[in-house]
């Protein structure tokens, strides 16, 4: 197993929360949590490492892409012009994730920072019937669209932290 489960942090041996919104806010962190445990122990080599070529995967890369992601749904939903990119255009988030440290001492306070101004934007909708921004998303689309891609990049994190020292688990 990756981690004990008595010592994994995704799991607080309390119910599981109560209604959607709960419920969907749960399933977030607990991907969040996921993607930080795979990159966790790794000498900044490590993070950079793509996957197999041609790919620009990286686990580094994950965490800048995720960043970037944070930063563009809150641009679907507020007011004005979404913020500029953090990293650059097209596939610039993993291009640039090269084994430096201050490059990792940015992805992980990049991601930190855009996570929690998107979570604090979606505060103020409880409502998931909602619907925000200029494409008129629903909240509920949108945190099920976060959702989806933290799960869909844990699988690649698996993949790229098997390759790097074989680890495996949940």
């Amino acid at each position: 197993m990756w981690v004990d489960p008595d010592e994994d942090p995704r799991e607080s041996g309390q119910a599981s929360p109560e209604g959607e919104l709960g419920t969907l806010q749960d399933y977030l962190t607990k991907y969040r949590l996921t993607l930080l445990m795979k990159c966790e122990g790794l000498n900044a080599e490590q993070l950079a490492r793509r996957s197999v070529p041609p790919s620009t995967m990286s686990l580094l890369g994950l965490l800048r892409h995720l960043a970037e992601g944070e930063r563009a749904w809150r641009g679907w939903i507020l007011p004005g012009d979404p913020p500029p990119k953090l990293h650059g255009e097209d596939d610039a988030d993993f291009d640039g994730a090269v084994a430096e440290q201050a490059v990792i001492n940015s992805a992980y306070a990049d991601l930190a920072r855009e996570q929690a101004a998107t979570d604090a934007v979606l505060a103020e909708h409880p409502d998931l019937s909602e619907r925000l921004g200029k494409g008129a998303i629903a909240v509920r689309d949108l945190l099920v669209h976060r959702i989806e891609e933290y799960a869909r990049h844990c699988g690649h994190a698996d993949l790229l932290r098997e390759r790097i020292d074989g680890r495996v688990g949940q």
